[in-house]
């Protein structure tokens, strides 16, 4: 059982339920709880034209919509759906601000649209988006060596750099350097 399992006593599946029955203190539980998973992802990217900051409250978003939208009879954990939701979240608005016929949009904000109205994805959008991931990590696996794949991806579990140091048993500089010229070409095949 997670440290914070045992603090609140409840699994995430009780709190997703409670939640989606509309008790607001488990919604607020959920957001807390994974908050650390967000911005772990939200570390691990470049936004154009943005901060790390927007991209964690892009993968807020996709995590509120995963509270939403998990249905236990999927199989899948609700840690891997928020996951997967918030991984989706981030990478699409890192290829949106990537879009050059985006560039005049990035610089406003919407007076009318509500914080909260998220749009409603299709299955179909869910499956490009799947595709999407997939596609990327294949792209990030051919361009990047092994070894700066394995600290990206740790990296953008949230595990700091002393943690990849400890699971790798390279040290500090090394692993530095790996993240390092993992943006950079990680940049690249993003534009």
């Amino acid at each position: 059982m997670k440290e914070d399992e045992k603090k609140s006593g409840e699994r995430d599946e009780e709190l997703v339920r409670r939640a989606q029955s509309g008790d607001k203190q488990a919604t607020e539980a959920l957001l807390v709880r994974f908050a650390g998973v967000v911005r772990g992802r939200a570390r691990g990217f470049f936004l154009i034209g943005g901060e790390t900051e927007d991209l964690i409250q892009e993968g807020m978003i996709g995590l509120y919509g995963a509270i939403s939208d998990y249905r236990e009879e999927g199989g899948m954990s609700f840690k891997n759906f928020a996951y997967l939701c918030i991984s989706r979240r981030i990478i699409d608005a890192v290829k949106a601000s990537a879009r050059k016929k985006n560039v005049p949009l990035n610089n406003y904000v919407s007076l009318f649209q509500s914080e909260w109205e998220l749009p409603i994805a299709s299955p179909e959008e869910e499956v490009i988006r799947g595709e999407d991931g997939r596609e990327f990590f294949q792209k990030m696996s051919k361009v990047l060596s092994d070894f700066e794949f394995r600290v990206t991806v740790m990296y953008m579990d949230g595990l700091s750099c002393a943690e990849i140091c400890e699971a790798t048993g390279k040290d500090g500089k090394s692993v530095d350097n790996a993240i390092q010229r993992s943006k950079k070409k990680l940049q690249k095949i993003l534009k």
